[in-house]
This record gives C-alpha cells, sequence and structure tokens, in this order.
C-alpha cells in the first residue's frame, strides 16, 4: 500500500516543563502521534507533553520551526 493513501503529519506539541519549547512528533492524529510517541518515552517525558497544544506541519515547513524543538 502506497503512504500517499494514508497521509502523515508531524505535530509540535508544547511542553509543560518549556513553555518555549515544543517535542516532535508524527501520526495521521494528534492522538495518533500520541501513541507512536508514548512508545519511546519514559512516563515522565510523556506527562510533559502538553497533548491540548500542539501545532500541526507538513514536512516542508520544519525548517520554520526547528527554533522550538526540546
Amino acid at each position: 500500500m502506497s503512504s500517499f493513501s494514508n497521509p502523515h503529519f508531524m505535530f509540535l506539541f508544547k511542553l509543560r516543563s518549556k513553555p518555549d519549547k515544543r517535542k516532535l512528533t508524527y501520526g495521521k492524529s494528534p492522538e495518533d502521534a500520541l501513541e507512536i510517541v508514548a512508545m519511546r518515552l519514559t512516563p515522565e517525558e510523556l506527562a510533559d507533553i502538553d497533548s491540548s497544544d500542539f501545532v500541526k506541519i507538513h514536512q516542508r515547513q520544519l525548517q520554520e520551526y526547528v527554533h522550538l524543538l526540546g
């Protein structure tokens, strides 16, 4: 199956411990992105992500947001 049939997006979620920084994730939806990132983060790191505050971006826009990654 082609990846074009199931588009994925990048999401930047706000971090509670660093309000001016964001965590980069990817998925079909914000919920899917959080499930994917939960597989590689500790419970403490996951709790630091504010799931209600995110920005949806396309990969080609990533350079515009690099300064926010934390």
